[in-house]
C-alpha cells in the first residue's frame, strides 16, 4: 500500500482523471487531450506556483499521508481503583475537579491555565489578519501565543536604522493586543529566525516593547527550509529584496519585471534562509538574549533527523532553557511546499519516542532536562492527553497551530455574520454574543462592560478550548489522574506491535501481566 496520495489533493486543487491511482500518482491511462486537472497538468501551466497549497495566503494546510503510526495507535488506559491527586471518595474525586494548570520555564515560572499553546503566527497573511483573535483568545485563556518569523521584516511602515530594525508598528499591534487583555497566565513569545538576528528583532522587541520570552527558530514539521510567503506586486517585491530577502523570481531583472506587467508572472515569493546551527553559536545566542534582558529563552526545532534531535536536546539542557518544542512531521502550516509537508521529516509519534530515550539518558546522568512542549497534526484532547503521556514526565505542554486556528477563524467568521445581523435588527453585541458562544454569558459575567470589546474569533478559540479542557478532565479522571503530573507512560497501551516497537508502550496483551500474576496468583 501507499502511505502517500501524489499528484491530487485538495490542498493544490488538483485531481486526478481516473481512479484508483497507483503509487506514482498518475492516472493508469494518461489522455493526450486532457486539460490536466492533476498536479503534473497544473504545474505545465503554473510552474513552481504549483509547489505550496492554493490559494496561497488563504489557507492552512496539513499533511495527508498516512503515516504507520500515528496516536491512534494507542488508546488511553482506565482504572476503577483509587486516586492520584485527589482523596478516593466519589463525592470529591469527580471529574470537573480535575486540575488542567501546568508551567514551564527553567523555575516554573510560566504559568499556564491548560497544557496548550498556539503555534507561530508570522509574517504570513492568514497569521496578520487572524492575529488579533488569537493573541486574545490565549491571553483570556491563559495560554500561550507564539508570534512567529519575519513580522518586522515583512512591515511595509517598519523603520531602519543601518540595517536593524527601529520601529515596527506591525510588532507594536501585535504585543499590544495580547497585553491588553494578559492577566498573569500564559505570555506571549517572539521567534527569531536568521533574517530577524540580522534586522535586530529580539534585541528590538525586549529592548522597546517588552517582551520577556525570546524564541530560537531551528524550524518546524512541516517543513526543512525557512519561511515563505507570496507577494503580489513588483513594489513590494523589490522592497523585500532590498531588505535582504530571497525573492523570486528577481525583481530587479528587467526580463521578470517585463514578464510580471504581461502577466506571465502573477507574484513573487519572498524565502528566508537555511539556519546553520552549531553548539557554540546556539549557546553565545542564548547568552545574548539573556544579556539583553530576555527573562526567559526558548528553543522550537523541527521534525529533522535523530542526531539534531539529540542535538536541541542536549544543547537546550546544557543552556538550561526554558522551553523546547519538537514539532513533528506531520503538522501543518500556511505556507510549506505541498510536497515537503507531507515527505519528509520524522513523524510526531516517532519523534516523540525518540525525545523520550533522549531525556532519560540525561536523567541518568544527573543532567537537567528543559520543559518539553509537542507539536505536530494535534487537535482534541486525547492527542493532548497521548501527547503529554508518551514522554512524561519531560512534557509539560502541547503546541497546536491550525486546529486553533480553525477555532479562531470559525469564529470570527460566525462573529461577523452575527454583528450583520444583530445591526440589521438593532439588537446589542452582548446578546449576541451569549446567544452565538456556548461560553458566552461565562464571559460576559467575567468582563463585564469590556465583553463586547472582545474579537469572535477569541471567543471561539476560547470556546474551543474550553471544550478540550472538560474532554482532557474526563480522561484523565477515567484514569484516576487527577493533576497533570500525575500523567505518565503507563495511562497508555499500543494497539499495534508497530506501535510497541517504535514507543516502548506495552502492547495492549502484555500490559499489566505483573500486576496480572500477582492477582491470580
Amino acid at each position: 500500500m501507499s502511505f502517500s496520495k501524489p499528484n491530487r489533493s485538495a490542498a493544490t486543487v488538483t485531481t486526478t482523471r481516473v481512479e484508483p491511482v497507483p503509487s506514482s500518482g498518475i492516472c493508469v491511462t494518461c489522455l493526450d487531450g486532457c486539460e490536466g486537472p492533476c498536479e503534473i497538468g497544473r504545474s505545465a501551466l503554473k510552474g513552481r506556483e504549483m509547489i505550496y497549497p492554493q490559494p496561497f495566503g488563504k489557507v492552512t494546510a496539513g499533511a495527508d499521508k498516512d503515516y504507520p503510526v500515528d496516536f491512534s495507535h494507542f488508546n488511553i488506559q482506565g482504572t476503577c481503583v483509587g486516586a492520584m491527586g485527589s482523596e478516593a471518595n466519589p463525592d470529591i474525586a469527580t471529574f470537573p475537579t480535575v486540575d488542567c494548570a501546568t508551567a514551564v520555564g527553567a523555575d516554573n515560572s510560566i504559568r499556564m491555565d491548560f497544557p496548550v499553546f498556539t503555534g507561530a503566527l508570522g509574517s504570513t497573511e492568514i497569521g496578520r489578519l487572524n492575529w488579533e483573535d488569537i493573541a486574545v483568545g490565549a491571553a483570556i485563556s491563559g495560554v500561550i501565543v507564539v508570534a512567529g518569523e519575519n513580522i518586522c521584516g515583512m512591515d511595509s511602515q517598519a523603520e531602519f536604522k543601518n540595517g536593524r530594525i527601529s520601529k515596527s508598528p506591525e510588532m507594536e499591534r501585535r504585543i499590544e493586543a495580547f497585553k491588553r487583555w494578559y492577566d498573569g497566565k500564559g505570555g506571549l513569545i517572539v521567534q527569531a529566525n536568521v533574517e530577524d538576528t540580522k534586522l535586530g528583532v529580539p534585541e528590538y522587541v525586549i529592548e522597546k516593547l517588552g517582551v520577556e520570552i525570546c524564541e530560537i527558530k531551528w524550524g518546524q514539521g512541516a517543513k526543512d527550509i525557512g519561511g515563505e510567503v507570496k507577494l503580489p506586486s513588483l513594489e513590494r517585491a523589490l522592497q523585500l529584496k532590498e531588505r535582504g530577502y530571497i525573492v523570486l523570481p528577481d525583481p530587479t531583472n528587467p526580463a521578470v519585471q517585463h514578464a510580471f506587467r504581461a502577466g506571465g508572472i502573477s507574484e513573487f515569493e519572498r524565502h528566508s534562509r537555511l539556519g546553520m546551527v552549531d553548539e557554540d553559536s546556539f549557546h553565545q545566542a542564548v547568552e545574548h538574549l539573556r544579556n539583553r534582558g530576555s527573562k526567559y529563552v526558548t528553543l522550537k526545532t523541527g521534525a529533522y533527523r535523530p542526531v539534531d534531535l539529540a542535538r536541541a536536546v542536549k544543547y537546550s539542557s546544557d543552556a538550561k532553557i526554558d522551553l523546547l518544542t519538537i514539532d513533528g512531521a506531520g503538522g501543518g502550516t500556511g505556507m510549506s511546499p505541498w510536497r515537503m509537508m507531507n515527505e519528509w521529516g520524522i513523524p510526531t509519534v516517532e519523534l516523540e519516542s525518540l525525545t523520550y530515550r533522549m531525556c532519560e539518558r540525561l536523567r541518568e546522568k544527573g543532567a537537567y532536562i528543559p520543559p518539553i512542549a509537542i507539536a505536530g497534526g494535534l487537535s482534541l484532547e486525547d492527542h493532548v492527553f497521548k501527547a503529554l503521556a508518551l514522554a512524561a514526565p519531560y512534557v509539560k505542554a502541547v503546541c497546536m497551530g491550525r486546529a486553533i486556528m480553525t477555532a479562531a477563524m470559525v469564529g470570527k467568521t460566525h462573529g461577523r455574520l452575527m454583528i450583520e445581523r444583530a445591526r440589521l435588527k438593532g439588537e446589542s453585541l452582548e446578546e449576541g454574543y451569549v446567544r452565538l458562544f456556548a461560553v458566552g454569558a461565562q464571559l460576559r459575567e467575567r468582563f463585564g462592560k469590556d465583553f463586547a470589546k472582545l474579537p469572535p474569533g477569541a471567543i471561539g478559540m476560547f470556546s474551543y478550548l474550553d471544550r478540550l479542557r472538560q474532554g482532557l478532565q474526563q480522561f484523565m479522571a477515567g484514569a484516576r489522574k487527577f493533576a497533570l503530573q500525575y500523567i505518565d507512560r503507563n495511562d497508555l497501551v499500543a494497539l499495534t506491535k508497530d506501535a510497541a516497537d517504535v514507543s516502548g508502550v506495552p502492547y495492549v496483551m502484555e500490559s499489566d501481566r505483573e500486576e496480572i500474576e500477582k492477582i491470580l496468583g
